[in-house]
């Protein structure tokens, strides 16, 4: 069976310290005095920025009581959604800890809250402020390394990407994973590093995409048309940027006949590139040049024998590849045309059923065009 790598908020073994003891999860409060993560100030409100603004705190759970979750969980026979592991594991994650990883001030209804992310903190509450503290002897106290674009990835991708084929025909909307744009999206409580690349989160986050999509498609006992669609659109876009960089594994061609030997093979692949590329120095050049090679591939829509939902799927990932780029570019001025080219170009995927691949081929190339005004 192939498994794909992904984290789980039941991992609370702790990485220092005497073996066999566990980090609890002290609950998203721990974090909330004024005097740490509560308080004013951009250094000091990150739990407020959290709690106030950010759609993870209590939505996510929140979320499992609304008419449309009980019509979804009717249809899948599922009695109770805040209970069911089926919508929990996203919704509500802090369900999944066991009770004796469970601090007094734990609340499951908390949603995504601090720890889903950065790692249960009873290992490294207490000490992540010390002065003397360098990032890398908090991750040994068992601090999640997000600053780590691949491990920053996989901590997204689980809730952001996959989801079952029975609960999307029961009606949960697709889900389309895309690191950099959706951590763009969110008020943030975080200061990015220096050198950080927009970029190279969405390059790092799409191999992981492909890396779970692959493992997603090796368990349907039936090719799924419009998962294998995705995937085969995720699997065309990185291909393009095969040589990218010399030191990252090449991606290669979708494999003729899907199996579980062929998917086993891109999962991998797929997780070689992402790990690569989160550790290599990115450069704005790189940038430009995934710039440049996406939009150069109008004739790819404009090929006979591709099925009109696969074409609309590369597309759709496409203009988010695009849009990404264009904003990390920082060799590029303001271009007024490009912006207006990208503009047409993500009307035209508004509504997949309608997709029409010549348009699109045509709007491609006038996006092109105004790259190199």
């Amino acid at each position: 069976m192939v498994i794909a790598v992904s984290f789980s908020t039941t991992a609370v073994q702790l990485q220092g310290g005497e073996a066999g003891l566990t980090n609890r999860f002290l609950g998203a409060t721990s974090c909330s005095s004024s005097g740490c993560h509560g308080g004013g100030g951009q250094d000091q409100n990150q739990f407020l920025v959290w709690s106030l603004r950010d759609v993870h705190s209590q939505r996510p759970f929140a979320t499992l009581t609304t008419a449309r979750s009980r019509q979804i969980a009717a249809a899948l026979r599922i009695k109770e959604p805040t209970a069911d592991n089926r919508c929990t594991s996203c919704h509500a994650p802090l369900t999944e800890v066991p009770s004796a990883g469970r601090g007094e001030a734990f609340r499951v209804s908390e949603g995504v809250a601090c720890e889903s992310c950065h790692g249960p903190a009873e290992g490294w509450l207490r000490s992540h402020a010390r002065p003397d503290y360098g990032h890398a002897d908090r991750v040994f106290a068992g601090m999640r390394d997000l600053k780590n674009l691949y491990v920053r990835a996989n901590s997204c991708v689980a809730c952001h990407q996959t989801v079952e084929t029975s609960l999307l025909k029961a009606g949960h909307p697709e889900l389309v994973f895309e690191l950099d744009g959706q951590s763009v999206s969110q008020p943030k409580h975080w200061r990015e590093t220096a050198g950080w690349s927009g970029a190279q989160a969405w390059f790092v986050g799409q191999a992981v995409a492909v890396r779970e999509l692959s493992w997603q498609l090796s368990g349907e006992p039936e090719p799924n048309e419009k998962l294998v669609a995705r995937w085969s659109a995720l699997v065309w876009l990185l291909q393009k940027l095969d040589g990218l960089d010399r030191e990252f594994p090449a991606l290669g061609k979708p494999p003729a006949e899907l199996g579980s030997q062929s998917l086993l093979a891109m999962l991998k692949s797929s997780d070689e590139l992402a790990k690569r590329a989160a550790a290599a120095p990115w450069t704005d050049k790189m940038s430009r040049q995934a710039l440049v090679a996406l939009a150069a591939t109008s004739g790819d829509f404009l090929q006979a024998g591709v099925g009109g939902q696969f074409q609309a799927r590369r597309a759709e990932r496409l203009v988010l590849a695009l849009d990404r780029l264009l904003v990390s570019c920082r060799s590029l001025q303001p271009n007024n045309d490009a912006d207006a080219s990208l503009n047409r170009l993500f009307s035209l995927v508004q509504s997949l059923p309608e997709f029409n691949a010549s348009e699109f081929a045509e709007a491609l190339n006038q996006f092109a065009k105004s790259l190199n005004q």
